[in-house]
């Protein structure tokens, strides 16, 4: 009894030692948070580099706000959706996997690459050698492989009478990739030549210099510069590893050994079982990485809601535009007037009046399309069309016209004939329409907030004023 006892107040006294050194801060919807889940937000969001810095009291009112979403967004279900579900463990795992692979597992596979290597080298070992290629088309007559025949044979008795082989590969060479380093090629295994220039290579020793070989590319003449085996595993070491990080073969090593452990759980575990385990167990001793998959899992759901509630629904809500424009159309005044509508430039003086005919009884959204479906139809572009709401500046044709200014205006090729044809609006839109992104902006705004007040009514939430005190401010 007396051992129960003591191991019962064994675990309070451990519980009170976590809870004293990661307190918590605020609670929302009966939800605790602890102090070190808020540092960890405050200090990504506020970090060197963040143009918009808050203080720890500013910030308390976002990252509550924040937590009022996930909450809405939980009691909405939108968890449950496989989609989201789908996009949560795909971003959980990126940061999971590599956790699973360590050091000797990289070593191993480093080393493993190291003896394919020299497996696939083979006894021969590696050749550098230099070349001369002159070069004859497959195709071409027996005429003209003799006269470069001739060609190579005068060369090779230069050769043979002490020319110094890398200048005639720089002048008379036809492979211009070796031709420009004095004919010399990189070191190769076997299997990287055709078969005619590595059987002659490959028997030469350095300093040798081949006959005159005749392959598919033409007539070559070889001259062997170095033969080696492959350096040791720990010459190559670093440069491996280098090469592995470069082709992600971290992620992959990850996801062979998932596949290992799933399948030897004989069924007890699925894939996403085991990275749902995984996450746990690291996350319970690597807090970084535990708020990193909080944050993804509540900034996922936070998307979704906010996008119905207020992005997607602003810009779509027609009437709720227009509406609120009309309500705050003074927000939207102009400083200077702006020109509605349009400068074009036609091939023919007729199509002056019909374009401004074809569009006058249109709605301005409209005219693109009309102006397209009945003038450039087909192949043949009868009209150019700058459309949209210009100030002055904007485009030169309408300073000249519309705003009276003395600016030079460049005629456009083949388009001989300017116009413009449109309204002035001298205090502002006339239409949301006019000024469509920012009242959709204002109206994403102000759809926020009340959605804000109304969860800051629904929810429940309170922060304790002296935990907060010491964030970041703690032994």
């Amino acid at each position: 009894m007396k051992l129960k006892t003591l191991f019962a107040s064994l675990l309070i006294s451990m519980a009170a030692a976590a809870q004293t050194s990661d307190p918590v801060v605020m609670t929302v919807n009966g939800e605790p948070v602890l102090r070190s889940e808020f540092e960890y937000s405050y200090n990504k969001n506020n970090s060197e580099g963040v143009i918009d810095k808050k203080s720890i009291d500013d910030y308390v009112d976002l990252f509550i706000n924040y937590k009022l979403k996930v909450c809405a967004a939980l009691d909405a279900k939108y968890d449950t959706l496989k989609s989201y579900q789908d996009e949560f463990a795909q971003y959980r795992d990126q940061q999971v996997r590599p956790m699973l692979v360590t050091d000797e597992d990289m070593e191993a596979q480093a080393k493993k690459i190291y003896d394919e290597t020299v497996e696939r080298i083979g006894p021969d070992g590696l050749i550098k050698t230099s070349h001369i290629l002159l070069r004859v088309d497959q195709q071409a007559p027996k005429e003209k492989w003799d006269e470069v025949k001739l060609r190579a044979d005068s060369i090779y008795k230069a050769l043979k009478d002490g020319a110094d082989f890398a200048e005639l590969a720089t002048k008379l060479s036809q492979d211009p990739g070796s031709a420009r380093n004095g004919g010399q090629l990189p070191f190769v295994q076997r299997g990287q030549f055709v078969k005619e220039y590595e059987d002659a290579a490959f028997a030469l020793q350095p300093g040798e210099m081949s006959g005159i070989v005749q392959s598919s590319f033409g007539y070559h003449i070889i001259k062997m510069d170095e033969r080696k085996q492959l350096e040791p595993y720990e010459f190559h070491h670093d440069n491996i590893l280098k090469f592995m990080e470069q082709r992600n073969m971290r992620d992959q090593i990850a996801m062979q050994k998932i596949d290992k452990m799933v399948e030897e759980s004989n069924g007890a575990l699925t894939k996403e079982q085991f990275m749902e385990q995984k996450a746990n167990e690291l996350s319970a001793n690597d807090s970084e990485l535990k708020y990193l998959i909080k944050e993804y899992h509540d900034g996922l759901l936070l998307y979704e809601i906010s996008n119905k509630l207020v992005w997607d629904k602003a810009a779509k809500d027609e009437a709720g535009l227009a509406k609120f424009f009309k309500k705050n159309k003074k927000r939207y005044n102009w400083d200077e007037p702006r020109f509605k509508g349009m400068a074009y430039h036609v091939k023919e003086q007729g199509d002056v009046k019909a374009v401004a005919d074809c569009v006058k009884k249109l709605a301005f959204d409209k005219w693109a399309d009309a102006l397209r479906t009945t003038f450039n139809s087909d192949s043949v572009i009868r009209i150019r069309v700058e459309k949209g709401i210009f100030k002055k500046g904007d485009n030169a044709l309408i300073d000249s016209v519309v705003f009276h200014k003395d600016t030079t205006v460049t005629k456009l090729k083949d388009y001989p004939i300017d116009a413009t044809f449109g309204k002035m609006l001298k205090k502002g839109p006339e239409d949301y329409t006019d000024v469509r992104g920012l009242v959709v902006a204002d109206y994403q705004e102000m759809l926020e907030k009340e959605w804000v007040a109304q969860l800051r009514r629904k929810y429940t939430f309170s922060v304790d004023q002296e935990v907060l005190k010491t964030v970041n401010n703690h032994e």
